[in-house]
């Protein structure tokens, strides 16, 4: 499908590929201290992207407003990172660079990443580990006082710095107390238990945000001279996933409505390593981190009468002989292993189980083992590791992984889409900036483990403060006031929003509706799409949201805390948002990454097969028709949105089958 909108401008710099953010600095426009006090900055988000940039930005001299729905920026999501952040800083003298932790980035998003963007990120990853040290943020040590690395998904060395299995955590302990300290000193005005409703736009330009207090449900109005969303992703469109159950895409879809492209979001991450599916009663799913196969082995029976044996109680893994165990990632990725990718990794679970080869009640489950490990190191080295996460296993599970390996099964993690930004991390939007997962600019169609903390804190510690001054040098600050008519249009939007929620006095819960859609698009849109799938969601989603708007019960009131509330204003964006992502994932006719359309995968045929260079069943790209960006422009709920689209260019990598053999 062609694009039917205009075309997008990256802003990339000219010039060589290692030279460009250099160069882009040297280029940029710049404030002087006294100016910067007069310059606003609204961050909506507090976790290691919002976090950082919000106390950065105030460091500098900004007058910030920060905002967050949770009770303290502590609580945000980045705090469930768990395995580790990579960074090219070669400490294992392994042969790592900037240049491979940039190549291994592209590759494993399949090559749908923007080059320029991806190797500013490999190059100021070294600096975010010097910042994070100096704010006490305890990474694990190796005996002589290195700061410790292992490895990761889709990398043959050793670059993820790590504190246990808690490494997102402590990395929101460092941002934190840099934001703390910014707001004792009043830089930082910090606005928590705060949800935003709607995006600002003065003139073209984002000037504010409409806002609600979760406790006492008051609306309030707060402008500046530019707007910053550092927001998360979009997972929990699924229902079930590994997101917190507070996680949304509504500021950054807010802002969508008000034109804000966006793009990609049929790239979804589906995390290979989580506790499987128990039940019906479950609200969300749990990661174990991906630092677990390291030295975990993943494996299923080789025969289906074994694995319906432990299916029904009547053998557990430990009766499965050696020869009897297919430890399916070693075999089809020997260069990679266990360490293969995790969209890579996802399908092969997925392979397995559909064979009958599942090992959990519900037939969705595989073994993830360390018997190897804590025979070859010993379980004392094992716990040090990783004694977090396996006692986190237990707790849920019910079974001691030291002495039984886990179950696991891949759910939905991270997502790669989010709002369009140039390379200044700009939407197209002026004045709109958007960082960490919330924009779509650095992990392609796959985020490889240990990236995500990796781009959030680079886009608020060091890119962000950089490139911001490109738009407010052009700005007269404090010319727009909340007393703007266009402050007035979306307070009121958002109030009869809120009254048509309250007023329908239907009949099904909030979540019954979210448990529907999510199910419909983790079946049609989830770890395999095709097309006949995807036309029966975008045919179903309607008649949710007619339903959703006839039926739903919302008790209560707007003026006070209400839960129910708050859900359901998410639930009802995340109706239109899974129309936007199967109309994307649709119109994308091929396979990459955490996009699998089934009718694009190589098989037998395949000269790629045959030379032994990829296995059948892995997914085939089209880069004559879709070496590109897509961008969507909303039309509203119920119309088809319109495609805008960035071609990619590729001048240091050279575009090939994405191969892990």
């Amino acid at each position: 499908m062609a694009s039917n909108g205009s075309p997008l401008h990256s802003a990339v710099p000219s010039g060589p590929l290692a030279d460009k953010w250099t160069k882009h600095k040297n280029e940029s426009k710049l404030i002087n201290p006294a100016n910067k006090r007069k310059y606003s900055v609204i961050v909506v988000g507090s976790g290691l992207a919002g976090g950082s940039a919000a106390a950065t930005l105030s460091e500098l001299g900004y007058q910030v407003k920060c905002f967050c729905y949770q009770d303290s920026p502590r609580r945000a999501h980045s705090i469930a990172a768990q395995g580790g952040i990579n960074a090219a800083k070669n400490y294992q003298n392994d042969g790592d660079s900037v240049y491979r932790l940039f190549y291994d980035t592209i590759k494993g998003g399949d090559f749908r990443a923007r080059e320029a963007n991806v190797y500013r990120l490999a190059e100021v990853s070294a600096n975010i580990i010097d910042q994070c040290v100096a704010q006490g943020v305890p990474f694990a040590r190796e005996y002589g006082g290195l700061l410790d690395n292992r490895s990761f998904g889709g990398a043959q060395v050793s670059r993820t710095f790590y504190a246990a299995g808690q490494t997102g955590q402590q990395l929101l302990i460092g941002c934190y107390q840099a934001l703390s300290k910014e707001i004792a000193r009043g830089g930082v005005k910090m606005y928590s238990r705060t949800e935003m409703l709607d995006l600002v736009l003065v003139d073209g330009h984002a000037k504010g945000i409409i806002v609600r207090d979760l406790v006492t449900g008051e609306i309030s109005r707060h402008a500046a001279d530019c707007v910053i969303l550092a927001t998360g992703g979009y997972g929990n469109v699924f229902y079930l996933s590994t997101n917190a159950m507070g996680c949304n895409v509504m500021a950054a879809f807010r802002a969508h409505k008000r034109g804000a492209y966006f793009a990609n979001p049929c790239y979804t991450q589906i995390h290979p390593t989580c506790i499987p599916v128990s039940g019906d009663y479950q609200s969300k799913l749990t990661l174990m981190s991906e630092s677990l196969r390291n030295d975990g082995r993943v494996w299923a029976p080789k025969k289906k009468e074994d694995a319906e044996a432990i299916r029904t109680g009547r053998k557990i893994a430990a009766d499965i002989a050696e020869d009897d165990r297919d430890y399916f990632l070693e075999r089809k990725y020997p260069s990679f292993g266990n360490l293969a990718p995790r969209d890579v990794s996802s399908r092969s679970a997925k392979e397995a189980c559909d064979e009958g080869r599942g090992v959990a009640p519900t037939g969705l489950g595989v073994y993830l083992d360390f018997r190897d490990a804590i025979q070859r190191l010993g379980r004392n080295t094992i716990e040090a590791r990783y004694g977090n996460l396996f006692q986190m296993y237990e707790k849920i599970a019910g079974t001691d992984p030291y002495t039984s390996p886990m179950m696991i099964y891949p759910a939905v993690h991270y997502t790669m889409g989010g709002l369009w930004v140039d390379y200044n991390l700009m939407s197209n939007i002026p004045g709109l900036h958007v960082l960490g997962e919330a924009n779509f600019s650095d992990h392609g169609a796959n985020r490889l483990g240990a990236s995500a903390l990796m781009q959030g804190l680079a886009d608020g510690y060091f890119v962000i403060p950089a490139t911001l001054p490109n738009y407010l040098a052009g700005q007269k600050p404090g010319t727009v006031k909340t007393d703007d008519p266009a402050f007035a249009e979306a307070e009121e939007a958002a109030r009869a929003r809120i009254h048509q929620l309250l007023s329908v006095n239907g009949k099904r819960t909030v979540d019954s509706f979210h448990r529907e859609l999510g199910m419909l698009v983790w079946d049609k849109c989830g770890m395999a799409r095709n097309e006949p799938g995807l036309k029966e969601a975008l045919a179903r989603i309607p008649a949710i949201r007619e339903e959703f708007w006839s039926n739903v019960r919302v008790p209560g009131e707007g003026a006070n805390l209400n839960a129910e509330l708050e859900k359901a204003g998410r639930v009802a964006d995340f109706i239109d948002f899974a129309e936007l992502m199967c109309h994307d994932a649709l119109n994308r006719e091929e396979s990459c990454g955490g996009h699998f359309r089934e009718e694009y995968q190589f098989t037998e045929a395949d000269d790629d097969v045959k030379s032994g260079y990829t296995n059948p069943g892995e997914a085939k790209r089209r880069d004559d028709a879709f070496c590109h960006v897509s961008a969507w422009e909303s039309a509203g709920p119920g119309n088809t949105p319109i495609l805008h689209i960035e071609p990619l260019a590729f001048e240091a990598v050279k575009l090939s089958v994405r191969s892990y053999k």
